[in-house]
């Protein structure tokens, strides 16, 4: 069973550093240790949009309206050697926020320049889709792991 999950990315720009998007280090859990959009599960009967909110909240006490984030990317996420980590991400942009993030229990926020995203220490799909979706463009796309569960193997753009 494929698990369905959403991501959020939360821009905003500075006068000192220009545009900047707000990631989290991962503390525990699936993704432990990287830097990722805010996000996750979508619950049973709940829409992505509605998930992303609610996550967004839960994980750095900002809150975005669902009015304001655009679907940015439709993510589908293969892994042969780990079925059960197969997942679909609908991924929501927003310049549009209240608050000021704050540590969670699941990830430690901050900014980053967005010509400076640390790809090394996320998940190696981000290098593909993520800077599209942050210069204003959608994605599509199937992206296979390798057996490593690490490495992308495959990336697949979709219609």
């Amino acid at each position: 069973m494929t698990i369905r999950t959403c991501l959020c990315l939360i821009t905003r720009r500075t006068p000192r550093r220009g545009d900047e998007v707000l990631l989290g280090y991962k503390k525990a859990g699936f993704g432990a240790g990287r830097w990722v959009g805010l996000g996750g599960h979508i619950e049973d009967g709940e829409e992505p949009v509605d998930a992303a909110v609610r996550e967004v909240a839960e994980e750095s006490g900002l809150v975005v309206s669902s009015s304001k984030l655009s679907l940015r990317a439709c993510l589908a996420f293969v892994f042969p050697a780990r079925p059960a980590w197969d997942q679909t991400a609908d991924v929501f942009r927003t310049e549009d926020f209240l608050g000021e993030p704050a540590e969670s229990d699941e990830v430690i926020p901050r900014w980053f320049a967005v010509g400076a995203l640390p790809l090394s220490d996320m998940w190696d799909d981000a290098r593909y889709w993520m800077p599209i979706v942050l210069a204003g463009g959608h994605v599509t796309a199937r992206v296979t792991f390798a057996a490593d569960c690490a490495t992308v193997a495959a990336f697949e753009p979709g219609d």
